[in-house]
């Protein structure tokens, strides 16, 4: 199984999303686009997960006491690993103190089960398009004349235990398991 956790966007934000996402791939249409159905913000990579270890994970994940509801505000477009040599274009997520929290809890969870801790810092996101050397000329172009954009502010009162599941169009994200936000013991 090659899992992840992370929050769903609701209605309102993905139908803004998909707008942008629809005026931004003719000007870059080389680009491997993620579908709108995929977006979500990662809050930890996990990989891939023996699936005996399952329930596991999905009791070690459904102990965590996470504060409640979370502001999540969408605006903005950003390169990984940087503007001069991206290989990732994505959409900008605050990161407000109660996200990176959730993504501490998570990380420090399934490390204790054995598995490594990110690397990395962690930069809350929604990946957009994967760039693979492309020209991108025609994207900044278009950023450059319609200005860094504002998707939105939603509330997010759960994450969830996703799997990706590889298909002939790209990976399909499935949802196995939601944890709701609760109130710290």
């Amino acid at each position: 199984m090659r899992l992840f956790t992370g929050i769903s966007l609701p209605p309102p934000i993905l139908e803004t999303m998909r707008q942008s996402l629809d005026a931004l791939r003719p000007s870059a249409p080389d680009l491997l686009w993620y579908p709108a159905a995929n977006l979500h913000i990662t809050t930890k990579f996990i990989g891939s997960w023996p699936e005996e270890r399952f329930d596991e994970l999905d009791q070690a994940l459904a102990a965590l006491h996470i504060s409640g509801t979370m502001p999540i505000h969408v605006a903005r477009y950003g390169y990984f690993p940087n503007p001069h040599r991206p290989h990732t274009f994505f959409a900008g997520v605050r990161p407000v103190p109660e996200l990176l929290a959730l993504h501490a809890a998570i990380n420090h969870t399934v490390t204790t089960l054995g598995h490594p801790p990110e690397p990395r810092d962690y930069v809350p996101h929604l990946t957009l398009a994967r760039i693979k050397g492309h020209d991108i000329t025609g994207l900044r172009l278009h950023i450059a004349k319609h200005g860094a954009p504002e998707f939105g502010t939603f509330s997010a009162s759960a994450f969830h235990l996703f799997e990706s599941v590889p298909g002939p169009n790209g990976s399909a994200y499935n949802i196995m398991k939601t944890y709701p936000l609760k109130e710290a013991a």
